[in-house]
């Protein structure tokens, strides 16, 4: 995962604190999608996850505030969360139905 690599280059102020919370946050998402993917009733766990890419969305936005990514970085990463964000959004969706 790129989050993962970026987190990698952060100075070490940022290295230990938002980026292990970056790591910690990817990971709980991951998670919650696997249960969504098992669970009968999914909307409360993709709720979840929708939650926790909006948390990622806004260490991602402030760490390249805080100049630890580039603008490509930036960019390159927001795409991915994008992705999986409308992932979600769009499984929600089919589910309501």
């Amino acid at each position: 995962m790129a989050i993962f690599r970026f987190t990698n280059d952060f100075s070490k102020d940022y290295k230990y604190t938002v980026g292990e919370s970056i790591k910690k946050e990817t990971i709980e998402l991951l998670t919650l999608i696997y249960r969504a993917n098992v669970k009968r009733y999914k909307n409360e766990v993709l709720q979840e996850a929708r939650e926790r890419i909006e948390v990622i969305r806004l260490f991602i936005r402030l760490m390249k505030e805080m100049q630890q990514i580039s603008i490509k970085q930036f960019v390159q990463i927001n795409e991915s969360v994008e992705n999986v964000s409308k992932q979600l959004s769009g499984w929600q969706k089919w589910i309501k139905i």
